[in-house]
């Protein structure tokens, strides 16, 4: 008699705008040999495609439209970073710029885009060996995701990360003013009717402030390795 092969774990990374969710998630995949899915990339190639067709961001019906006729799609790349494809087009290097960051919460917000999405990372994490960051994975998307983290850092940490990003891709933009528009995404993200970010009970949670990238990742993957070891 044949035993049941076991599912590979899955791990949900959550926390606000700059936490450093992406980088750790990512490195933790790689180190893990697991698939490192970013569902901020599909809200944001959502939030790129409404911004590329001229779309109302408050019209939710036809947001939800919008999505029904788009296919978003992620791929690894050699370097662990997810390729973001919308439609079939490579958008990866159009989504981190100041105007999808101010329109992404936006799309995010609405309940329908919310649910359809949802709907597709479940079933990108249905056979696990996966880590999956966002917002809400460990509270909506997950919550019976074997490990759970919530990162979080100070509101002029992550600024000065995000500045730094930004600065990297040739934008230029205002410390002060990108602080500003953090903090009020944090406030869009954090008071939505549908899914907010939020602190799932069962998470642990790592403050990444004046910690080094390497170190979190390490701090992550002893957790996992204590809890898979159970």
């Amino acid at each position: 008699m044949t035993s049941k092969k076991k599912r590979a774990p899955v791990v949900a990374v959550d926390g606000p705008a700059g936490a450093g969710k992406s980088t750790v998630a990512r490195k933790m995949a790689e180190r893990l040999g697991l698939l490192y899915l970013d569902t901020g990339a599909m809200y944001r190639g959502l939030a790129w495609k409404a911004l590329h067709c001229g779309a109302d961001l408050r019209d939710e019906p036809n947001l939800e439209d919008l999505l029904q006729r788009t296919t978003i799609d992620l791929y690894r790349q050699s370097d662990g970073t997810n390729e973001v494809l919308v439609d079939g087009k490579s958008v990866t290097n159009m989504l981190r710029g100041p105007e999808v960051n101010a329109s992404v919460s936006l799309v995010a917000g609405v309940r329908g885009v919310r649910e359809e999405m949802v709907k597709r990372q479940r079933a990108m994490a249905e056979h696990g060996g996966v880590v999956m960051d966002g917002r809400d994975i460990g509270t909506f998307v997950l919550p019976n995701a074997d490990l759970k983290f919530y990162l979080t850092a100070s509101l002029e940490a992550r600024a000065l990360r995000r500045h730094k990003d930004l600065c990297q891709l040739g934008y230029d933009v205002n410390l002060e003013t990108l602080s500003q528009e953090i903090e009020h995404r944090d406030r869009l993200d954090s008071s939505r009717a549908f899914a907010p970010l939020a602190q799932a009970p069962d998470a642990i949670v790592i403050d990444t402030t004046n910690v080094e990238v390497d170190r979190v990742v390490d701090d992550m993957i002893a957790w996992y390795q204590e809890k898979t070891h159970d």
